[in-house]
C-alpha cells in the first residue's frame, strides 16, 4: 500500500505493547487514514537493558528503514521511546513511560541522552497518559495524550474468587508483597488467584499461569478483588481493565505514570496504602458503596468511542 498516510513503528516487545498498537491501528484507519505498521524484529537476549533495548532499537531502525521505501508515509509514529532512538527519519513518538523515568542509572546509561535528543527533535508527542508526560525529558513538541482504550468485557457474573492479582514480571509487579499481605490478610476459604504465571499452588493461591485475554477477563469479572503492589506502574493496563470489570482495586501508592493511582485513590482511598493487608481486608470486609458504578464513570476518558474522538480530532490532524 504506498503512500500511506501514517507509518507505525512498532517495537512490539511485549503482549500488551502489540495489543496497544493494534488498537491504535485500529483507531486511527477508523478515523479515515491509510495505516501501515511496520514491526521490529524480536532480538536475542541480552543480559542488561542498555544492551537489549539497544538491540531492539537497531532492529526497529532497519524496520522503519524498509517500510519508509516502500510506503512513502505522509507521517511516521514510532511506538515507544525504544522504536525512535536510533529512528531513520523523523516522526512523533508515543509512550507509555520514558527511559527518563524509568530507566535510571545504568539501566539507561545510553537511552536516556539519546531519548532527549529524540524528544526535543519530534515534531509530536504521544504518551499514554499525563503522568507519561510528566516524566518526560522537556521538550518544544506539542502533546497529545492518547490512551489505551479499555471497556467492560462482558456481563458481571457471581463474584465467587476473592481476589486476583497479575503476576508477570514478578519482580516489578511486586508479588512478593502481594503474596505477604495475603497471607497475613486471608481468612477462612478465601481464594487469591495469581494470572500470568505458572507456580505452586499453596492454601488460598491458585496459580493460574498464561491465559488467553478472554479468559483473564474472565477471570477478573469473578473476582471480588484485584490487588498489585507494583515496585514500579509505567502505566497498568491490568489496573484499568480491573475495574472496567467491577474489581475493587487494592494498590500500594507505586511510582511512576500508573493511570490508574488517582482512580483508586478517588474511588477509595483506605485502598492505595503500604498495609496492603489491612487494605485488603477493608474492601472485602466493608466494599464501598457503588464502588463499580463510579469506577465505569471515571473510565469515561479510556472508554473506545472517547479515545476514538481523539484520535480523529487531535491526532489525525497533527500527523497530518
Amino acid at each position: 500500500m504506498p503512500g500511506a498516510d501514517v507509518l507505525l513503528v512498532s517495537l512490539g516487545g511485549t503482549a500488551g505493547l502489540r495489543a496497544a498498537d493494534a488498537l491504535l491501528t485500529d483507531s486511527l484507519r477508523r478515523a479515515g487514514a491509510r495505516v501501515a505498521l511496520a514491526s521490529a524484529r524480536r532480538p536475542r537476549e541480552w543480559r542488561t537493558f542498555a544492551a537489549i533495548e539497544l538491540a531492539w532499537a537497531l532492529n526497529a531502525r532497519r524496520a522503519a528503514r524498509e517500510a519508509i521505501a516502500e510506503q512513502r508515509p505522509r507521517a511516521v509514529l514510532y511506538s515507544t521511546t525504544t522504536a525512535s532512538l536510533l529512528a531513520p527519519a523523523r516522526g512523533a513518538i508515543r509512550f507509555d513511560a520514558p527511559a527518563a523515568g524509568n530507566r535510571p542509572g545504568r539501566h539507561g546509561i545510553w537511552q536516556r541522552p539519546v531519548e532527549q535528543q529524540r524528544f526535543v527533535a519530534a515534531p509530536l508527542l504521544v504518551p499514554w497518559s499525563e503522568g507519561a508526560l510528566a516524566e518526560a525529558p522537556p521538550s518544544p513538541a506539542r502533546a497529545i495524550v492518547v490512551p489505551v482504550p479499555v471497556q467492560a468485557s462482558g456481563g458481571a457474573g457471581a463474584r465467587d474468587v476473592a481476589a486476583i492479582t497479575y503476576g508477570a514480571n514478578p519482580h516489578k509487579k511486586g508479588l512478593d508483597r502481594v503474596l505477604a499481605a495475603w497471607r497475613a490478610a486471608r481468612r477462612g476459604e478465601e481464594q487469591l488467584v495469581v494470572a500470568g504465571l505458572a507456580g505452586h499452588d499453596e492454601p488460598g493461591v491458585r496459580f493460574a499461569g498464561m491465559l488467553a485475554p478472554a479468559g483473564y477477563r474472565a477471570l477478573l469479572r469473578r473476582a471480588r478483588v484485584f490487588v498489585c503492589a507494583p515496585r514500579r506502574e509505567d502505566y497498568g493496563i491490568a489496573q484499568l481493565e480491573a475495574l472496567a470489570d467491577g474489581c475493587t482495586l487494592v494498590t500500594t501508592p507505586s511510582p511512576g505514570p500508573y493511570a490508574a493511582l488517582p482512580l483508586a485513590r478517588e474511588l477509595d482511598p483506605r485502598l492505595v496504602s503500604g498495609d496492603l493487608a489491612g487494605a485488603l481486608r477493608a474492601a472485602l470486609d466493608e466494599p464501598a458503596p457503588g464502588y463499580a458504578e463510579r469506577a465505569a464513570a471515571l473510565l469515561g476518558p479510556w472508554a473506545p468511542e472517547a479515545v476514538d474522538r481523539v484520535v480523529a480530532e487531535q491526532l489525525l490532524p497533527a500527523l497530518a
